[in-house]
Parts: structure tokens; sequence; C-alpha cells
């Protein structure tokens, strides 16, 4: 289980005049996932989704407020709870001149899996995201969708119990994402937590549980997707959203 508290993260940047400014990309960011949920996190570039993710991946440190995942911290056990999770940037660079073989063999090394056991893994993952077909290409040779199955499957070497994804299908076509969202669901099935990141409100829609909305760093609504459209009287989530900002501009 995560279970965030109160968290905020503070950054300085420069204004016009060239001043130093503070800013909260997150602010007072507080829920809960459990396993075999996916908890979609949704907001337009900026929101502060990625600097979320961040920070529950143990990259970045919370300038206030706690994250636990499975009653442990980062203060005290950061690589106990890195061997639980898998963590997708949005824009993790692969090594282009090994095979995607190569590349799972020398993860599930890094991650200490047993030989035998990380060669039964590729196989299954392999199949499940049907790399078959280019599992021994270069990675240099591969398409933008081959690629982030590739750079997928790499997090999933070592048997993860949490997935933290940060805009797993951005950019690639119908039949790429498809193949992505349908690994997602079957890893919900086996109980996996799957915190899942997006700016596509139609896919949150359709693979979600749970979603929290994001908007300039704050969390404006979450629930279930049904729970959403009722108590904003909506159909979808991408128009639940705009009636959200809609409101909080007329707060502000």
């Amino acid at each position: 289980m995560i279970k965030v508290e109160n968290i905020y993260k503070e950054f300085i940047k420069s204004d016009k005049n060239n001043k130093e400014v503070k800013f909260y990309a997150d602010n007072d960011i507080s829920f809960t996932a459990k396993e075999g949920e996916i908890v979609g996190i949704l907001g337009p570039n900026g929101a502060g989704k990625t600097t979320l993710l961040r920070m529950l991946a143990g990259i970045l440190e919370p300038t206030k407020g706690t994250i636990t995942i499975d009653d442990l911290t980062y203060d005290n056990a950061e690589l106990q709870i890195k061997k639980k999770i898998a963590y997708l940037s949005g824009n993790t660079k692969l090594y282009n001149h090994l095979s995607p073989y190569e590349l799972f063999m020398m993860c599930a090394d890094f991650y200490e899996v047993d030989k035998k056991e990380a060669q039964k893994k590729i196989k299954e993952l392999s199949k499940e995201l049907k790399m078959d077909a280019f599992l021994y290409n270069r990675i240099s040779k591969l398409s933008t969708g081959q690629m982030q199955r590739v750079n997928i499957a790499r997090c999933m070497i070592h048997d993860p119990k949490i997935y933290i994804l940060d805009e797993a299908t951005s950019g690639l076509d119908i039949i790429a994402s498809q193949i992505i969202l349908d690994f997602i669901k079957k890893e919900k099935e086996k109980g996996k937590l799957i915190i899942y990141s997006t700016h596509y409100m139609e896919e949150a829609e359709n693979i979600c549980d749970n979603v929290i909305m994001i908007n300039k760093g704050k969390i404006i609504k979450e629930g279930t997707p049904n729970k959403i459209n009722s108590d904003l009287k909506t159909t979808n989530l991408r128009d639940a959203f705009f009636k959200l900002i809609k409101e909080e501009d007329l707060h502000e």
C-alpha cells in the first residue's frame, strides 16, 4: 500500500525580472493506493504529475509531508522500497547498441535475479507485450511503440509489487497503446498496485479504479470515474476536468 500524507514539493524559478521566486509543483497532496487497483493521476502538462511520481519513486524528496510504502519510508528503507517498485519515466533513454534481450538480462543482473528466473520472466514479458518478433534486434532499429514496450518490460524484470508509470502511452499509435493498456490490466489482476499518470482522460476511464485529478499542483477531485461524473453531472472525465478548472478559475 502507498500512503501519501500532505506532501509538498518546492522549487525556485526566475520571474520576468530575473528575481528568484519560490513555487510549489505539488501542494498538500494526500491519497492512499492499495494492492490490486490502478490509480490514475490525471492532469495537463505542468500540473505536477511527474514531480509527484518522482517523489513516489524516491527520486525526489518532498519538501514537506510523508510517503509510506508498505509501512516503510525512504528515510530508513530506501533500498528495500526500490526493490518493490518499477518506475517508468517519460524520458528514459535505452542502450541503442543492445538488443532488448541483452538489456533485460543486464537489468536482471542489477536486481540480482537468478539467470534462469530472468530468462523465464523475459519469455513471459516478451509474449505478453508482443516482443517476440524484435527481442533480438538492436534497440536502435525499433519503432517508438516497440521501444516503449521494451522500456516497460525492463522495469518489470524483477517482478515488482508496485508500478509507477508516467505517461506510458504518450505519443504511441492506437495498437501500441492498447498492447500496453492490456498488459497493465493483466498486472492489476495479479494483485499489483499501479500508479498511472496520464493526460489522456479516455485511457483513465478505461483502466483506472480510482482517479486523482491535479491542476496547478493541487488535487481538485478524486474518486472512481463513475463517482466523479455523477458528482459533476458529466458523462466523461474530460468534461468533468474542464468543469472543475472553470469553477477553480471563478474562485481565484
